[in-house]
């Protein structure tokens, strides 16, 4: 068999689309990160008709090149959270105000295979965004972000994804230090916002792109 890794990962998928239908949520699968970038232009964007977009911290969305196509959309009302130079509050501001797009873009921490999104974030404005505010939300999710179940899902954060985005990002975290979460105290801790969202409402809100190929962490 040719390609047997990506076909082992069609058949996983296909699986966690249908949990992921049958809780509410609108699923499409990409068969790489170019296809999910197309899929979202070609397809998505253009059926939900959106005016305004804002998106969370994601390498996956980044990974795709939809940041660098939206950030200039010029048909677009475009909050850009990624921005540089910004002072603190005005982040924050931002941030605030992307709860009120159109069209919110984020990734996820972990989706188990029983159709359950699960999140971790520092601020908090991505978590809030994907459970309300804005009119739809997109998330981008490599195969690598699938787990068995809930239990997994929170051991993949706090033992993989939390270090590794405190290390990213240059936090001065125990686990930056020792890769494994200490349960800390530190200013910079980033482990601040669990959630679960079992199903999406409305029915579905959240579209969620499963992406055959590691992305993320």
């Amino acid at each position: 068999m040719d390609r047997p890794v990506e076909h082992f990962w069609d058949l996983r998928l296909k699986r966690v689309q249908e949990a992921l239908e049958k809780n509410n949520f609108t699923v499409h699968i990409a068969r790489d990160r170019e296809d999910a970038k197309n899929l979202v232009l070609e397809k998505i964007l253009p059926a939900l008709q959106v005016k305004s977009v804002s998106w969370g911290g994601s390498m996956t969305f980044t990974a795709t090149g939809l940041y660098d196509v939206l950030k200039d959309r010029s048909d677009l009302e475009v909050l850009d959270t990624y921005e540089k130079g910004l002072a603190f509050e005005d982040m924050l501001e931002r941030r605030r105000r992307c709860l009120l797009v159109d069209l919110f873009f984020a990734g996820t921490n972990a989706v188990t295979e029983d159709g359950h999104l699960v999140n971790l974030d520092m601020y908090g404005n991505r978590v809030a965004a994907i459970t309300f505010g804005p009119r739809h939300v997109v998330l981008l999710v490599g195969r690598n972000k699938v787990v068995p179940d809930l239990e997994s899902a929170m051991m993949r954060i706090k033992d993989y994804a939390a270090p590794a985005n405190a290390m990213r990002l240059d936090k001065k975290t125990p686990c930056y230090h020792t890769g494994a979460c200490e349960e800390c105290s530190s200013p910079e801790r980033i482990c601040n916002h669990w959630t679960i969202t079992e199903k999406s409402f409305p029915k579905g809100r959240i579209h969620v792109v499963l992406i055959n190929e590691d992305l993320g962490l």
